[in-house]
């Protein structure tokens, strides 16, 4: 039997939430939490240390059916294409790289199965770095659920109407939104297109402390994202007596047990250590008013701090419509270097720093130090157009933006989808004229 709400949804970053699927399942005051209503067993999850500041903790209590100790052994389960830092296929390169679309899967293949690893940086088991995959599925998981124990999931949905059915609620999300699964909540992935189509997406893998808001800083108190945008499922559960698969990725490695029962047994839960989603469209950009194009770092949505003030473990910035509405700007971004490494995504539209070639499903690699920018046909096209207000429209990228270089996978190296003339889009570009 299931139990589920609705999919409604709490909204404020990192608030604390209480919610309960059934009337009473939260124990009150001083009965909380150790004498539970209806038999329910209390497990804290904890998402920072115990000690960490107020601020910084991360912790939520859940009320559920059955101990989620109540299991087997874990056993390995096959890594696939799923990889994990410290990443030692290949060195870093310093070379732009350019991948199409991952192809949709035409065997019968759930979200855990289609998961590819591209690369990532730093160590899970040093709790610093990324890892970066991405995924396509053509079926849902069935009896199967997983969890990542090494960080947090950001997941970028491209294609498709997919549903992350947590131990906490249910999340709805369609390309434009992002869902965010902290590190130890178990879900299962569903394909809900009404015509049972295939879903893909991007998976930014958090090794270090957990996404937040950045700060603002001289742009006060309002723009970027806004905190009551950001939404938390309700209690949903599953009462359901049937074998249940595991999966977590741990130290690195994919592990598996079985369930007598769906661990997704949460009837009840408070705290702020829980997944959430996020409209891209709700995103407030800010631009400049008079001449240049301002830094990326504008697109901030959520930042993973160092321990290096200023300086990101991960940030995700989103390339979202807006109004280019400043005089003598030249639109696409000016031809950079950068201390950090950026890898990009396109969810859909086309991104205006690329005329073609970079489509949506398919990703980039520029990392640290290596010069990249706008290809020749986007140049020309800019500096030809009439400097008046122009919006764009009908497009999202985004970049998983990281302080360490990114190693590819032997796989994201070698694969048929990497474009073996991504350099040429930089070719043809006339010298200057020194008089």
């Amino acid at each position: 039997m299931t139990r589920a709400n609705a999919p409604e949804y709490m909204s404020g970053f990192g608030n604390h939430f209480a919610t309960e699927a059934v009337a009473g399942a939260l124990p009150e005051g001083r009965n909380s939490p150790q004498r539970v209503p209806m038999g329910l067993y209390a497990e804290q999850l904890s998402g920072t240390a115990f000690t960490a500041p107020r601020s910084e903790n991360r912790r939520s209590w859940l009320y559920r059916l059955r101990p989620s100790a109540q299991h087997p052994a874990y056993k390995p389960f096959a890594q696939g294409r799923v990889r994990s830092g410290p990443f030692h296929d290949a060195p870093p390169s310093p070379n732009r790289m350019r991948w199409d679309p991952l192809p949709m899967p035409d065997a019968p293949t759930d979200w855990v199965e289609g998961l590819v690893t591209y690369g990532g940086n730093g160590d899970a088991e040093a709790g610093a770095g990324t890892g970066i995959h991405l995924y396509a599925a053509n079926r849902s998981m069935v009896d199967r659920v997983f969890y990542c124990a090494d960080g947090e999931l950001l997941i970028v949905p491209q294609a498709g109407h997919q549903v992350f059915v947590t131990e906490m609620g249910r999340i709805d999300a369609r390309p434009g939104e992002i869902v965010v699964i902290p590190r130890g909540v178990r879900f299962r992935v569903e394909c809900a297109n009404p015509d049972g189509g295939p879903i893909r997406g991007y998976v930014c893998e958090n090794y270090g402390a957990a996404f937040r808001l950045p700060d603002l800083g001289p742009i006060g108190s309002n723009g970027l994202a806004n905190p009551r945008d950001f939404q938390t499922p309700v209690a949903a559960f599953e009462d359901v007596d049937r074998p249940t698969e595991c999966v977590q990725k741990f130290g690195g490695r994919l592990w598996t047990t079985t369930f007598d029962h769906s661990p997704l047994d949460v009837v009840g839960w408070h705290g702020n250590h829980a997944p959430y989603k996020y409209d891209t469209a709700r995103f407030n950009t800010i631009g400049t008013v008079s001449f240049d194009h301002p830094d990326p770092s504008i697109f901030t949505v959520l930042t993973s701090p160092s321990d290096t003030p200023g300086v990101a473990n991960c940030d995700f910035v989103i390339f979202p419509p807006r109004w280019m509405v400043a005089e003598d700007t030249f639109r696409p971004p000016w031809f950079h270097r950068n201390v950090m490494s950026e890898f990009m995504g396109l969810v859909t539209g086309e991104y205006d720093a690329k005329e073609g070639g970079f489509a949506p499903g398919g990703a980039s690699l520029h990392n640290c130090m290596s010069g990249h920018g706008p290809d020749q046909a986007s140049y020309d096209k800019a500096v030809a157009a009439d400097l008046k207000p122009v919006k764009i429209e009908n497009t999202l990228a985004f970049m998983f933006e990281t302080r360490m270089p990114i190693r590819t996978t032997e796989w994201a190296q070698t694969s048929p989808t990497m474009q073996l003339d991504y350099d040429d889009v930089w070719t043809g570009f006339d010298k200057g004229r020194v008089e």
